[in-house]
């Protein structure tokens, strides 16, 4: 298991290139399912999420090939498996994804309930609530969801739930629906910019979609997909996770890739920190400001502030100068960075889906334990601007969604490294 060593205290300056996006990457993986024909994709970051993808595709009879510039390329070996095994299922929760494409091309998909971040019970049923709506016979067994249907047909479907849309259950519902007989209409669908992405992947391979990335989503059902060649959106969270790090530390960090459109929500909360930024097309530029104003922050469903990126403002808030507020409504218990940033100094306290978050004068450098993905990404923002030495355990968490963060960190001028067993390591995409 391995561990990074931060010695903060040190300016950020230079500029760190956006990879391709996670969260678009892997819904878009398993829509190949689809496909009669090889797909090829460009700019998926090699993460170790994508890696848990291509076991799961291998599984289910898909071949799965990265080659030396990036590009990947994925085919149907074997039309016949529909099993996504728990093993592989429980590390990850967008494997719930497999759902959609296996019973739309297969006829009947037998997926286990899936894993990923630990940070409150999400449950799946309004996934489950659009494909039975297309038609699908759905029962659970043995810790397995199964879901059936010889033919789904178009139909209109509602999704929203008490925490707003669901990103993955309108990828599921969408990607069932492409093949559906008739005409599909999503209501309170997501409108992330991933769901746009997975839509437009889809229409690459010949889906009759229209209002991917708005709350209304129409789908005309097609007889088959053909295989197609496709670039995948840039990161905005991992946008986003540079442009507070730059914000935090002194300096000035051009983030290139970072678009401002799928921004706007975390650029004008900087903003109103007292935070100076240059925004261009596709680049935004950040200032150092290591005392920032106070602010409140609430996480909402696109395009509102993300939930992905609350850790990563609560490490920086922690040294706000005055009290702030981040209110969670996405996932109310996603909470569990605050142990963590309090063992460096950070006086945060949790009231019900609240963060309130006295600002200290500076953060110490301590051992922590990342609990999830974005709460590791917070947790190396802090070990930035801390005093002295901070060890982050459990990173895991962090390369399902960050590839080679410490290195791109480093070339701002970071004084960072990934220990293996006390002997320094060379970093390696994940495999």
């Amino acid at each position: 298991m391995e561990k990074i060593i931060i010695e903060g205290g040190y300016p950020l300056n230079g500029t760190v290139k956006v990879n391709g996006a996670k969260n678009a990457a892997l819904p878009i993986l398993f829509a190949t399912i689809l496909a009669e024909g090889r797909c090829t994709l460009k700019n998926v970051p090699y993460l170790r999420d994508v890696h848990n993808v291509a076991l799961i595709l291998n599984e289910l009879g898909m071949s799965f090939e990265k080659h030396d510039d990036g590009t990947i390329e994925v085919d149907t070996i074997d039309p016949v498996p529909y099993t996504a095994p728990y093993d592989l299922v429980s590390k990850m929760r967008a494997s719930i994804c497999a759902l959609g494409p296996l019973l739309a091309r297969r006829k009947r998909a037998r997926v286990s309930l899936p894993g990923g971040c630990v940070f409150g019970y999400r449950p799946v049923d309004l996934h489950l609530k659009g494909l039975k709506a297309l038609g699908a016979k759905i029962h659970n067994e043995h810790g397995y969801i199964v879901v059936e249907a010889e033919k789904l047909h178009g139909a209109y479907i509602y999704l929203g739930g008490p925490f707003g849309s669901t990103v993955l259950g309108t990828a599921n519902v969408m990607m069932a629906a492409v093949l559906a007989e008739g005409r599909t209409v999503i209501e309170a669908a997501a409108c992330e910019p991933e769901i746009a992405d997975l839509a437009n992947f889809l229409k690459a391979m010949g889906a009759k979609i229209k209002g991917g990335g708005t709350p209304r989503i129409e789908i005309e059902g097609v007889e088959e997909l053909r295989g197609c060649d496709y670039s995948v959106i840039n990161d905005r969270i991992e946008a986003g996770t540079f442009l507070i790090a730059g914000a935090m530390c002194e300096g000035e960090v051009t983030v290139d890739g970072a678009r401002i459109d799928h921004l706007s929500a975390l650029i004008d909360t900087l903003q109103q920190m007292e935070v100076r930024i240059s925004v261009e097309e596709d680049r935004v530029r950040v200032w150092g400001n290591p005392r920032p104003k106070p602010v409140e922050i609430t996480t909402l469903p696109y395009p509102g502030f993300p939930t992905d990126l609350q850790a990563q403002m609560c490490a920086y808030l922690s040294m706000a100068d005055g009290v702030s507020v981040i209110t969670e409504k996405i996932y109310p218990d996603r909470f569990m960075h605050i142990a963590e940033l309090a063992r460096m100094g950070a006086n945060i306290r949790k009231e019900g889906p609240m963060a309130i978050i006295n600002g200290v004068k500076s953060l110490s450098g301590a051992p922590v334990m990342a609990s999830d993905l974005r709460a590791s990404a917070s947790l190396v923002l802090a070990g930035l601007v801390a005093s002295g030495q901070t060890e982050v355990h459990r990173i895991y968490h962090l390369d399902r969604g960050y590839e080679r963060i410490e290195e791109r960190l480093v070339n701002l001028g970071a004084r960072i490294e990934r220990l293996q067993d006390d002997t320094t390591i060379m970093t390696q995409p994940v495999a």
